[in-house]
């Protein structure tokens, strides 16, 4: 039995957030922003409309037209997005379900922050090698930009989140339909980094209460930006390689296999570091999100249309989904492009 994706959408708001106008907005020098950050731009939602489920409706139907199948050929719509959602404690994944007709699908919802894209091709590709069921949507969105504080230059690394949305269908024995066969998967988890970027209130440590709102506990913070730093600057880029390797091991593969990386969007020397490290050109192996921002799980598939649009990626290429998310989760999935 083989697994495919058979077909991919993306949406994006109009709005956007220039580098520069961060800049200003944080006191960060422009440079600082735009080349050590990446963020050239980003985009955003305005607050009564592009609510995530909207989102992430808009690319499963391009998802879905670009697989050619109906959402009444769905046995599952698995939602690996943003927890910041329309709603708190509710089912995003039941809500598209809902609105976009999958009938005879399930839905739920997996969790790996921005790890999530490669995690989830992982847990949908064991199901549909499984047999459990025979097509799966998977949806993400985020639009975490609205938790973002730029006067806390404490969470500054998170100046970079974006929004927008992904889709990928995910189909077994697709046949000639097959637009990239999913391959093995890698991660590791390094928990002792789980308290370091949280929204200090409005759960159940901290409820949420006038005093709540009125000290700003309801934005993304790092309790401990130095101490953080200093404990994910040894560990972050060897695990990124290594969840690379096992990906390529599990699917028959090494380095020198590799075509394209769609990696989440980090700081530009970060980014070139890594791709000089798996000896690719981060010029033309892979694509610098430099006018998206950091938009959680949603990077791999804008990376992965950004480098087709531009002829990076052809028949026959190995594509790596490569992500790491707070908490810490590193992750890779491989896959082999088909056309």
């Amino acid at each position: 039995m083989t697994v495919s994706l058979t077909g991919y959408g993306r949406y994006v708001p109009d709005e956007r957030i220039t580098g520069p106008e961060i800049a200003e907005r944080s006191g960060i020098p422009e440079e600082v922003v735009v080349e050590k950050m990446g963020v050239r731009e980003k985009r955003v939602c305005p607050p009564d409309d592009d609510h995530p489920t909207d989102m992430c409706v808009a690319a499963a139907e391009d998802a879905l037209a670009d697989a050619d199948r109906d959402a009444a050929d769905l046995d599952l719509v698995l939602y690996h997005g943003s927890e910041f959602k329309d709603f708190v404690v509710w089912s995003a994944a039941a809500d598209i379900a809902e609105r976009l007709g999958a009938e005879s699908a399930y839905a739920t919802e997996s969790y790996t922050l921005c790890a999530g894209a490669p995690v989830a091709l992982r847990q949908v590709r064991a199901q549909l090698l499984a047999g459990d069921i025979d097509a799966a949507l998977l949806v993400a969105a985020s639009r975490e930009e609205d938790l973002v504080d730029y006067a806390n230059v404490d969470s500054s690394f998170m100046f970079n989140f974006g929004s927008g949305a992904s889709a990928m269908v995910v189909e077994r024995d697709a046949g000639d339909r097959s637009r990239a066969a999913v391959l093995g998967s890698g991660a590791v988890t390094d928990g002792s980094f789980s308290r370091d970027v949280v929204m200090p209130a409005g759960g159940t440590r901290n409820p949420t209460s006038e005093d709540t709102v009125a000290a700003g506990e309801h934005s993304l913070d790092v309790p401990d930006p130095d101490g953080m730093k200093e404990r994910l600057a040894p560990v972050s880029l060897p695990n990124f390689l290594d969840v690379t390797d096992e990906a390529l091991e599990r699917s028959g593969l090494d380095r020198d296999d590799v075509d394209f990386v769609a990696l989440t969007h980090v700081k530009r020397s970060f980014h070139d570091y890594y791709f000089e490290e798996m000896g690719l050109d981060p010029e033309t192996d892979g694509y610098y999100l430099d006018d998206y921002g950091h938009v959680q799980s949603v990077d791999q598939v804008l990376a992965l249309d950004e480098g087709r649009s531009r002829g990076r990626i052809e028949p026959g290429d190995v594509v790596c989904f490569v992500a790491a998310g707070t908490g810490y989760t590193w992750a890779a999935t491989a896959l082999r492009w088909r056309g």
